[in-house]
């Protein structure tokens, strides 16, 4: 089934069944129950031999079934498919895959090491085992995908397979999200992040796919590939992810996606013959001014929809602001991650080294306790210490190696957008979901000639 998929030959066929699996999972999450479990079926194959072509089908098994993880959560299929079976399917597979021997980044070992002191550490007194998961699985996925990914050699159409696999589930929740959203006239559109418009779910969750498939259809559209098999399709699909993500409310997943998207202009991925210089990259810019004009006029298409409140939102407006009782403070444009990270800084420096242990943060905070983590670098520090900075930093240092080799080739440009895109996901859904920890993991991938 999944051969079929990544082989590609009816690409218009794929996208139909996924936005018929999106329409269809808006009645019963049995439909996406079974598609996900007869994936998995006739995929053991690929889970008991090795051959030449094994990394390869076996990473696309990753890809698509964890890809699946917030569909399963907005069709609520639990238990079929936990609640959150990104984390703990991406684990799985993961681990199977590094005792297949495919374990080429040996920094990722040292990232896992980095993480193991604090599941010791509980300065709170009130962790329990379900928040060290909660806290721990994340970057540990992250980790693990490091060791797996990194410098593994594919194709150009490999890697154009894997991030195919990774945008048709993302069509199939912006299926779902079209068809549970009410009229636009019986939407009430406030200030704040909007649960009907991201198909009656979490919206922060949502923005964050949504903003991963205009960034993925981006991609394909602009490089000419076959996504749907027709340019105005792709091109209809790019314009329905920004407008249904920008409807949500919740910036940061289409500031995710923008920021990918920003990465592939500078860079000019059309060709792979592509080499960089300052001249050239001036010129890319002149020639994304068609681009940015047309995402304004789907700005302020959206915008108009909200009656205005949009351009509020993205401004940093609350209905305090608005009326002049609360003053708009970096705090406030933020959505109170400010306060959460100066909080975490202050548990840092009061435990520098160990930290005060995984999950016990929020339970130590001063004006944020009990707020779940969203900044996954100060949850790192405050619960990690000195380990969780040399975590990051490491992190950080990868990207920097992408950032070297990205004016290479345009594959190297697109695995660093991958890169910044999954990083930026970090800094406001932390890695509680999939994305950030398969995306840095796809990121390490290296192309062959």
């Amino acid at each position: 089934m999944l051969k079929s998929i990544t082989e590609n030959r009816n690409p218009l066929l794929w996208v139909v069944f996924h936005v018929i699996l999106g329409a269809l999972s808006t009645l019963s999450p049995w439909f996406l129950v079974a598609w996900f479990y007869l994936v998995l079926l006739t995929s053991v194959p690929i889970l008991l031999r090795r051959n030449e072509t094994h990394f390869f089908r076996f990473t696309a098994l990753i890809v698509y079934t964890v890809s699946f993880e917030l569909l399963g959560r907005m069709t609520k299929a639990y238990p079929f498919i936990p609640w959150e079976m990104g984390k703990y399917l991406l684990f799985l597979l993961l681990m199977a895959g590094i005792l297949m021997r495919y374990r080429h980044g040996t920094v990722g070992w040292i990232l896992l090491v980095l993480l193991l002191p604090a599941i010791f550490i509980d300065e709170s007194g009130q962790v329990w085992f379900k928040n060290v998961i909660f806290n721990l699985l994340g970057p540990v996925n992250v980790a693990l995908a490091i060791v797996y990914f990194k410098n593994q050699p594919v194709s150009a159409q490999e890697l154009k397979s894997l991030l195919r696999l990774l945008a048709l589930p993302a069509i199939s929740v912006l299926t779902f999200v079209v068809i549970k959203t009410p009229d636009f006239e019986n939407v009430e559109f406030t200030l704040g992040a909007n649960f009907e418009t991201a198909g009656g779910f979490g919206s922060n969750q949502v923005s964050t796919a949504l903003g991963l498939g205009a960034f993925l259809t981006y991609l394909f559209w602009k490089n000419k590939w076959q996504l749907s098999g027709y340019r105005w399709l792709d091109l209809g699909l790019l314009i329905l992810f920004i407008i249904r993500g920008l409807l949500t409310f919740s910036r940061g997943g289409m500031i995710g996606g923008a920021f990918g998207v920003l990465v592939l202009v500078f860079y000019q991925t059309a060709t792979s013959e592509y080499r960089w210089s300052p001249q050239k990259a001036f010129l890319n810019v002149i020639k994304a001014v068609p681009v940015v004009l047309v995402f304004f006029l789907i700005f302020v298409y959206a915008n108009n929809i909200s009656g205005g409140n949009l351009a509020l939102r993205y401004q940093g407006e609350t209905p305090g602001t608005v009326s002049g009782y609360k003053e708009k403070t970096l705090n406030v444009f933020f959505s109170n991650r400010v306060n959460v990270f100066i909080d975490d800084i202050e548990l840092w420096r009061n435990h520098p080294v160990l930290g005060v242990g995984v999950g016990a943060s929020m339970y130590l905070r001063d004006d944020t306790r009990r707020v779940a983590p969203h900044l996954e670098l100060s949850r790192l520090l405050s619960e990690h210490g000195l380990l969780g900075a040399f975590y990051f930093l490491i992190l950080c240092g990868l990207g920097v190696q992408l950032f070297k080799k990205a004016h290479y080739t345009s594959s190297d440009a697109i695995l660093f957008a991958i890169f910044v895109l999954a990083l930026f996901t970090t800094f406001h859904s932390a890695m509680r979901t999939y994305i950030s920890p398969l995306l840095i993991g796809l990121s390490m991938l290296t192309e062959y000639e």
